[in-house]
């Protein structure tokens, strides 16, 4: 499927695969590039504290639906397709193209923080501190607690979301154009997200955002790397799912 945005007779070749896939990719790249420059050794951004990650995070969202949202809607999380799916605005027929893009988007953005940072991984003997630039891990380990955060974070994103999203848009005009003004709220909710609700679990909040890069920390060669805490790994995954459902079921519930 091509769309034609734009001047007239003019095409672009940008697919709802390849929007998802570049944004996701950008998104990670950019929001697990601000935790590598805090966390890593010897980064000009060391120790610069959570507000930094949080902050560049949710510019990295900002970017990501920027690139994408004219061509697919910057789902950019498998979470947010899921919860529109339910909800409603987005066909289930996309649901596996759009998941799929998000994952392999988000590993090709990890694979770009290992090589830009590769120095700086060799050089952090501190294997947590490798993986967090990766994926998520809970300050204080309770599965119980860890879900239910991540299931309350991600109910408020879907949750929100629903309501960016009520106002239905069919001019080409006006849907590129709320792509970048409406960015910049999304970009605001992620930021509060992060600095309210994060401190417990790292506020993975997409299970592709977490999952793909974990792959890649299993595969990426790295001095003193530990290991990908996979028995972790189902919780950033379950707890947003979990989370986008409830979401979705309310907001229907109070349509």
């Amino acid at each position: 499927m091509r769309h034609r945005f734009g001047v007239k007779n003019k095409i672009t070749y940008m697919t709802p695969f390849l929007a998802e896939f570049i944004g996701t990719g950008i998104l990670v790249l950019l929001g697990n590039g601000v935790v590598a420059n805090v966390v890593l050794t010897d980064t000009k951004g060391q120790n610069s504290g959570w507000i930094i990650i949080t902050t560049g995070w949710a510019m990295a969202v900002y970017v990501g639906v920027i690139i994408s949202f004219p061509y697919s809607g910057a789902n950019l999380n498998p979470a947010v397709t899921l919860g529109l799916a339910v909800g409603g605005k987005l066909s289930w027929s996309l649901v596996p193209t759009y998941i799929l893009a998000q994952m392999l988007g988000a590993m090709s953005g990890a694979f770009l923080v290992w090589l830009i940072y590769r120095d700086h991984f060799n050089r952090t003997v501190n294997p947590s501190l490798q993986s967090a630039a990766f994926c998520t891990a809970p300050a204080i380990r309770n599965n119980i607690s860890n879900l239910i955060s991540e299931i309350i974070g991600t109910f408020v994103l879907i949750f929100t979301v629903f309501y960016f999203t009520k106002a239905e848009i069919t001019d080409t005009k006006a849907l590129i154009g709320l792509g970048s003004v409406g960015a910049l709220p999304v970009a605001f909710l992620i930021w509060s997200i992060g600095m309210s609700l994060g401190g417990t679990t790292g506020y993975a909040i997409n299970p592709a955002r977490d999952l793909g890069p974990r792959i890649m920390h299993f595969f990426l060669p790295i001095n003193n790397k530990g290991n990908s805490n996979w028995g972790y790994a189902w919780i950033p995954v379950v707890g947003p799912l979990i989370g986008a459902l409830l979401a979705a079921w309310i907001y229907l519930a109070l349509k």
